[in-house]
């Protein structure tokens, strides 16, 4: 809990980085295959399973990041872009990619975004049904689907993922996960607040 707390207030001092994106994904993403939905949790079985896959993906030479959005909440503060899954794929591959280019997937209830893809795995992606609900597990469900067609569609198809969710090491654990998403919660409620007070001092000025 030190460890989360120390990491919290260091992010709340670093508020004027923060609050030049405020988006949470690209923050996850510089150090995890997947980013979660904030509320409700995605269970653990499903994202067991999805963080193996990512691991098989980049084993079969596909490294892919995924951003599972359920709710305006999971996109800090540039809401507008929910519902628009590839509007935001285009917009967060910009902040996760600096100098190479990656294989993003963008899941939202109404479909999928995604950029650094091959023209065959775009068309895969134009094709693939919606998610079945609007919740985060039916989002992670629909990424298992997705990634293994993407993959297969680029040339690289996945092996070694157990059906059952069988996870490999190294993909990022509970406890990982943990420590980043309450971060990045902090990190936007950092921008959130500033973007307040400077609207004050503007009304105020």
């Amino acid at each position: 809990m030190r460890v989360i707390a120390t990491g919290i207030l260091a992010l709340m001092l670093a508020a004027p980085a923060a609050r030049a994106d405020g988006d949470p994904a690209s923050d996850v993403l510089l150090g995890e295959n997947v980013f979660y939905p904030y509320m409700p949790p995605v269970s653990a079985a499903i994202q067991k399973q999805l963080d193996a896959e990512t691991a098989a993906a980049s084993r079969a030479r596909y490294p892919i990041k995924v951003a599972l959005i359920a709710s305006r909440v999971d996109l800090g503060v540039i809401t507008s872009l929910f519902g628009r899954p590839q509007k935001y794929a285009d917009f967060l591959d910009q902040e996760i990619s600096y100098q190479n280019r990656q294989v993003l997937l963008v899941v939202m209830p109404s479909g999928y975004g995604v950029q650094g893809v091959t023209p065959a795995a775009r068309a895969v992606a134009a094709s693939l049904s919606k998610p079945a609900g609007p919740q985060s597990n039916d989002l992670a469900r629909a990424a298992i689907v997705a990634v293994a067609r993407l993959a297969g569609a680029a040339g690289h198809p996945l092996k070694g993922v157990s059906g059952g969710g069988q996870s490999t090491t190294g993909t990022g654990g509970g406890s990982t996960t943990l420590l980043v998403t309450v971060l990045a919660v902090a990190a936007v409620a950092a921008a959130a607040a500033l973007v307040v007070i400077r609207r004050r001092q503007a009304t105020a000025g």
